[in-house]
């Protein structure tokens, strides 16, 4: 996502998250838009790994299962649209 779609989303007004180095299993209750400031972690899914590391912009979808294994410590923007 380009700073100018950034911008244009108010991500720098959303609260932010932070979480040490963990791993943790999650069920996500809503629709979470986060866009990664510091820390690299893997999201594990029944579909798969992904990655995540800062400048991405990531949607987590309503009812999501996963696995989170941080590597870095982790801090981000989130949202909740």
């Amino acid at each position: 996502m380009s700073p100018e779609e950034l911008k244009i989303k108010g991500v720098s007004s959303w609260p932010i998250w932070t979480k040490e180095v963990s791993r943790f299993d999650w069920t996500y209750a809503g629709k979470e838009e986060c866009y990664i400031i510091e820390g690299e972690f893997f999201v594990e899914t029944d579909e798969g790994t992904v990655q995540i590391k800062p400048g991405d912009f990531v949607i987590f979808s309503d009812g999501l299962k996963c696995s989170w294994d941080i590597k870095s410590p982790v801090k981000k923007y989130y949202n909740f649209p």
